[in-house]
C-alpha cells in the first residue's frame, strides 16, 4: 500500500528548515550617503575695457625710439630732431610767409653748422656702437624715420605755429648752444603734433541713413521697338 504523508510527518523538516532560512539573510544596514562639497566653477575674468579711441589719434605720428643712449647721445638726437622738424616745417608751412619756416631752416644750418657737424657724428658713432659695419646705413635710416615723423595733417596748422617760433629760439642762441636748448625745443615741436579735435564750425555730425524697404509695383514699362 501506498504511505499517507500526513502533516506530523512533515513538521519536523519545516522546524529544521525555518532557523537556517533565517540565517542567511542578514539584515545589512546602510551607511548615510558622505555629502561632498560641490566645487563652484571659477567665474570667468572680467573683460578688459578697451581703451577709448581718440579720433584721428592713428595718424598722430610717433618719435623714433633708439637703444640706450650717453647724454651726449641724446643731446645730439634732440639737435637732430630740431633740424629735422624744422626742415619739415619749411616744406610745409610755406602757406604763411610769416612763419618764415624758409628762411629760419636755411639760417639754421649756417648759424649752428658747427653744431649741426658734431651731431651727425655723434649719431653716427651711436651706431657704429651698435650696428658696426651698418652704421652708415642704420644712419640713414634714422634720419629718414626722424623727417617722416614730423609729417602731419591732423595738426599741421599747429605745428607750422610751433616751428616758426622754434625757429626764431634757436637763432638767436648764441654759437655752441644749440645743444642744451634743443632738448627742450624739440619735445615742443614734438607735442604739436598731438591730435587735435576740429573746431565745432568743422565737426560735421554724419547723418543716419534711412533704411528704405523693396518697392513693389505691377506697372510694367513698355519697351518701343
Amino acid at each position: 500500500m501506498a504511505a499517507t504523508l500526513t502533516l506530523a510527518g512533515l513538521a519536523p523538516v519545516v522546524s529544521v528548515l525555518l532557523p537556517a532560512t533565517a540565517a542567511a539573510a542578514p539584515v545589512k544596514k546602510k551607511k548615510p550617503a558622505v555629502r561632498r562639497p560641490v566645487k563652484k566653477a571659477p567665474r570667468p575674468a572680467p573683460a578688459l575695457v578697451a581703451a577709448p579711441t581718440i579720433p584721428g589719434g592713428f595718424m598722430v605720428p610717433k618719435s623714433v625710439v633708439l637703444r640706450a643712449t650717453t647724454p651726449a647721445e641724446a643731446e645730439a638726437n634732440a639737435v637732430w630732431n630740431v633740424r629735422a622738424g624744422l626742415n619739415v616745417a619749411a616744406l610745409q608751412c610755406q602757406f604763411s610767409p610769416f612763419l618764415r619756416t624758409v628762411s629760419y631752416y636755411n639760417d639754421l644750418l649756417k648759424h649752428h653748422s658747427d653744431e649741426l657737424a658734431r651731431a651727425q657724428a655723434t649719431m653716427i658713432a651711436h651706431f657704429r656702437r651698435y650696428d658696426k659695419a651698418r652704421a652708415l646705413a642704420s644712419f640713414d635710416q634714422y634720419t629718414t624715420r626722424t623727417y617722416n615723423s614730423y609729417s602731419t595733417l591732423d595738426a599741421q596748422y599747429r605745428f607750422c605755429d610751433v616751428a616758426g617760433w622754434v625757429g626764431r629760439r634757436v637763432l638767436a642762441l648764441p654759437k655752441g648752444r644749440l645743444g642744451a636748448e634743443a632738448i627742450v625745443r624739440a619735445a615742443e615741436l614734438r607735442s604739436s603734433l598731438a591730435y587735435q579735435p576740429l573746431s565745432p564750425a568743422l565737426a560735421i555730425e554724419p547723418v543716419p541713413l534711412l533704411a528704405i524697404g523693396p518697392v513693389e509695383s505691377d506697372d510694367t514699362v513698355a519697351v518701343a521697338r
